[in-house]
């Protein structure tokens, strides 16, 4: 593993990803529903859960028809600090948005 890497393992932790997961599925459920539909291509989507993330993304389970669907959602560019996803996520959400043609409400 590079440096670069072994800095983003470190900082992703199964700790961090479990706080991380907790807020987003907590404080941003109905946000994770429009971050699926609009920029996971899960139009369908009724209900998502943050399952997991990495320095290059989140993981989503999408609900659609009762079924679990995976997704997975890109950064723009890989993440090496923590502080640095809030902005992603707050950014993941604004283009879902977009995306949908729906006005943002944060």
């Amino acid at each position: 593993m590079t440096e670069h890497g072994e800095t983003a393992a470190m900082t992703f932790t199964p700790d961090v990803v479990a706080q991380i997961a907790r807020h987003m599925n907590d404080d941003h459920a109905e946000d994770n529903v429009l971050i699926v539909r609009g920029l996971g291509g899960v139009g369908a989507a009724s209900a998502a859960r943050m399952s997991g993330m990495d320095a290059d993304g989140m993981d989503f389970e999408a609900t659609v028809q009762g079924i679990a669907v995976p997704v997975r959602i890109p950064f723009r560019q890989r993440l090496t600090e923590r502080r640095q996803i809030r902005g992603e996520a707050v950014r993941m959400y604004q283009e879902a948005c977009a995306v949908l043609g729906l006005e943002p409400r944060h």
